[in-house]
Order: structure tokens, then sequence, then C-alpha cells
């Protein structure tokens, strides 16, 4: 008997979760086209690319409370407008700044991004999703390096 009880919850468990997948997805489906995205309406022939001449950035060893700046290069290699809706990392201490005026076909601009060591140590490594109007949507650039402790780097 108990375990037909165990068995039922694990199944109306199951189910709930597969409700609420389906659920989030058509909400992101009306958000999507409530925001007037463009990448659902092109096809993957006809949408922008975002080209980048380097995915990833080793800004090196650092001392901890330093910034370093980064500009990461696209090019729209694509057949339409390119246009970015949304850049974030996976850390608040790297900050990305973009273009917010469409990109032209064959036109390049950068993603400048920003990291702030401040209460950082050791190997660091910060991914930077650029939402576009893109097929996919997503796009990924990364800066990694190493932070030291302030009394680890010798001045000179």
């Amino acid at each position: 008997m108990i375990k037909k009880i165990t068995a039922g919850l694990c199944l109306a468990i199951a189910l709930s979760a597969c409700n609420q997948t389906n659920n989030t997805q058509q909400t992101a489906d009306s958000t999507a086209v409530a925001d007037g995205a463009v990448a659902k309406s092109l096809s993957a022939a006809e949408a922008p690319v975002m080209k980048f001449e380097t995915e990833a950035h080793d800004f090196g060893k650092i001392k901890q409370g330093d910034k370093v700046t980064y500009e990461f290069k696209y090019t729209n290699s694509g057949k339409s407008p390119l246009i970015i809706k949304d850049a974030y990392a996976t850390c608040g201490c790297t900050v990305p700044e973009f273009d917010k005026t469409p990109i032209a076909p064959g036109a390049s601009s950068v993603i400048k991004v920003t990291f702030d060591s401040a209460g950082k140590i050791g190997m660091q490594e910060k991914i930077i999703t650029v939402v576009a109007n893109t097929v996919p949507a997503e796009n990924r650039v990364r800066l990694i390096g190493e932070v030291l402790a302030k009394d680890a780097v010798k001045t000179k």
C-alpha cells in the first residue's frame, strides 16, 4: 500500500514539473513575441550572425583590486541587421557595455567588458552572454586570468 502511495506521489510530482516546464516555455515564447523579438520571425538563413574575432581573452595575472577592460570585436556576418537586446556576465564584478543601435550586415562593433578583481583571488573565468536576434539567440565570450593577493605582487 505504501509503495502505491509513494509511486502515486512521484508520478504527481513528475507531471507537475513537466507542466511547469511547458508553462515556462509558453511564457518565454509570449514574452519574445511581446518584446518584438526578430529571431523568431527570421529564418536561420536570413538572421544576423554575430562573429567574434576572439571568443576568449586571457588578461593574465593582475593584483587584487585592479580593474581590467577588454573589447570583444564582432562583425555581423548575417543578412539582416543585428540587434543586441542584452548582455550580462556570470558575476556582478564583470560589466559588459554594448552598442544599442542595429549593426548592419557586414558592419562591426565591440562589446566592452570590465572585470573588477576586488574581493577575488585565484583563477577567474567570467562568461559574458550576449542576447541578440541571432539564431541561436545567445552568444558567449569569456574572460580568464589570475588574481593575485596584493602582497604577492612585487612593485618595481
